[in-house]
């Protein structure tokens, strides 16, 4: 038995924001913006507008998709580190908001890697054969750990939600392997420090601004780039496959110099390299599955196109994901 995707789906927040804006509020600019991060633009969700909300839409595209209702999921796993609130998990509201009353739910918290973390966990079970359809989403409303006044994160995220059905079928394609790896000791190079169990919501946590992203840019540019390629490469190796084997390059869309230091690094031409943050910026562990929707319905992606996807995120956690479609 082998996982396969058999629909995708995503849903972006009407509101979008752009460089020209954000020059009214912080000192910065667009060419600044665009030249060091590709971005242009980014969407944000309205206010009361949660990662379930986001979630829900995108999990219904992929359903349609697929041509399958609630009633047939049998799983859902939900990949966010921007969860409506604490508990339940957003799975919990998105299966409610789906009607998919059969199916299991919960989430998975792995940053910016977050949704190939759950589409991981989706392949084990399937390989099990402990449930055949799964619906596997990564959403976010990263604006609301977004500094508003920090120009140096707050022209980095943006709102958005993908969703892949994952199905047991037999046959050669489907997900070929997944590579997981993280590293607890760098922690600090991403992270949102207060609102937590270690430093709840006080009167300090929000006059120090503590609940919102905290970055350390340079430092996270290097590594980024080391472990995508190491990530990459480790795909490749288990499959004894060379980068010219890869018909469509997915990586998670943080900032375009990190993609493109990535696929050279790599000796991938950029044709063959998905890159969409300029329209949506950087929507942690939304951006993989967001782009994966784009392609397949731009018919890029068919039967036997073998897809690479690759994320880097807060943990600091990264992966790799090889695809048959």
């Amino acid at each position: 038995m082998r996982a396969k995707i058999i629909g995708t789906g995503s849903y972006v927040p009407h509101s979008v924001l752009t460089n020209s804006d954000l020059e009214r509020s912080v000192d910065t600019s667009d060419q600044w913006i665009t030249e060091r991060t590709g971005i242009r633009s980014r969407h944000i969700a309205s206010p009361g507008e949660g990662s379930s909300a986001l979630g829900t839409k995108a999990a219904a595209s992929a359903l349609s998709c697929a041509h399958l209702d609630q009633a047939d999921v049998d799983l859902i796993i939900v990949a966010t580190c921007t969860p409506d609130m604490p508990f339940p998990s957003t799975a919990c509201l998105i299966q409610r908001n789906l009607g998919a009353t059969a199916a299991v739910a919960f989430d998975v918290s792995a940053a910016c890697s977050g949704f190939l973390f759950a589409l991981s966990i989706a392949d084990h079970y399937i390989r099990a054969e402990t449930y055949r359809n799964v619906l596997v989403v990564g959403t976010e409303v990263m604006s609301s750990v977004t500094d508003s006044t920090d120009r140096t994160t707050c022209i980095l995220f943006g709102d958005g939600a993908g969703a892949a059905v994952v199905q047991g079928v037999d046959g050669e394609n489907g997900i070929l392997s997944n590579h997981l790896h993280s590293n607890g000791q760098r922690w600090d190079l991403i992270c949102v420090p207060g609102g937590g169990s270690q430093q709840p919501l006080s009167e300090t946590v929000l006059n120090e601004r503590l609940n919102f992203i905290k970055m350390r840019g340079s430092a996270t540019f290097k590594l980024a780039v080391k472990m995508m390629e190491q990530a990459a490469r480790e795909a490749l190796s288990a499959h004894h496959l060379t980068i010219d084997d890869i018909d469509i390059f997915i990586p998670h869309q943080a900032n375009s110099r990190i993609i493109e230091a990535t696929a050279k690094r790599l000796q991938l031409p950029m044709e063959r390299v998905v890159m969409n943050i300029g329209q949506y910026g950087n929507t942690s562990a939304a951006s993989i599955p967001l782009a994966l929707d784009e392609m397949v319905r731009a018919n890029r992606i068919k039967d036997g196109t073998r897809v690479l996807l690759v994320a880097f995120g807060s943990g600091l956690t990264w992966a790799s994901t090889l695809i048959r479609w």
